[in-house]
């Protein structure tokens, strides 16, 4: 609506929600794209994290009062619109977002931001599969059990099974160690899906997992997993 009568401006898209946003910035490349924080599926912080920075586009962002967000904000000088805004503030961040012919600035910013709110998220919350040409959010505690297969991992999530380019290492220093346990230099399982550790041959264990998937426990992540219990 306030950008109806602004001239040089053009609606190009509109999006519903996170997953919506990242498919449009990719495929349509606006200049300047107006941000929501809280949306369905993708937070605005994370719809970045999947945008290429060779066509990151201005960002204003919009929140609903945040005092942390509105800090990160401040500290990197990124504009935002704290709802509700009437349309001489929303004139005001059109204005300052083209004042600037070069988006390098910006760029660098929100990088920053970026690492400055994972500083605050400890650990991994979602995570974004790339599947059949469609993006699916997947929540990291409805993973059962994780496998590694060179530079990519198996998400095991019910009786679905996606592929994501991490090396299981990486993947693990993201993850709650109190809910996902290394058992095995080639396996991480959510412990809230453990059914059994069945002894096996030569002193070895066999993991047996909820959905009766069997796992082997490695001789070295033995006293790891069990110390999950005290």
């Amino acid at each position: 609506m306030f950008l109806k009568n602004t001239p040089n401006v053009e609606v190009i898209a509109e999006a519903g929600d996170g997953l919506e946003a990242v498919a449009a910035i990719q495929t349509l490349k606006p200049d300047l794209i107006f941000l929501d924080i809280q949306m369905p599926h993708l937070t605005g912080f994370e719809v970045l994290e999947e945008i290429d920075l060779a066509i990151m586009p201005k960002v204003i962002f919009t929140t609903a009062y945040d005092q942390y967000a509105i800090k990160a904000f401040e500290v990197q000088a990124l504009d935002y619109l704290l709802k509700p805004f009437d349309e001489q503030r929303f004139q005001e961040a059109l204005k300052r977002a083209f004042s600037n012919t070069s988006n390098n600035d910006q760029l660098t910013q929100i990088n920053d931001l970026l690492l400055t709110l994972k500083g605050k998220q400890k650990y991994l919350q979602r995570i974004l599969l790339k599947t059949n040409n469609k993006m699916i959010v997947v929540k990291i505690n409805d993973v059962n059990w994780i496998d590694a297969e060179e530079k990519y991992v198996n998400l095991h999530v019910g009786k679905q099974t996606y592929l994501h380019r991490e090396t299981i290492g990486s993947l693990e220093q993201q993850l709650d160690p109190e809910m996902f346990i290394r058992v095995h230099r080639s396996y991480i399982i959510n412990i809230d899906f453990l059914k059994e550790i069945t002894p096996w041959a030569h002193g070895d264990y066999i993991i047996i997992l909820k959905d009766n998937t069997q796992l082997n426990l490695g001789r070295n992540y033995k006293d790891k997993l069990l110390a999950i219990f005290g």
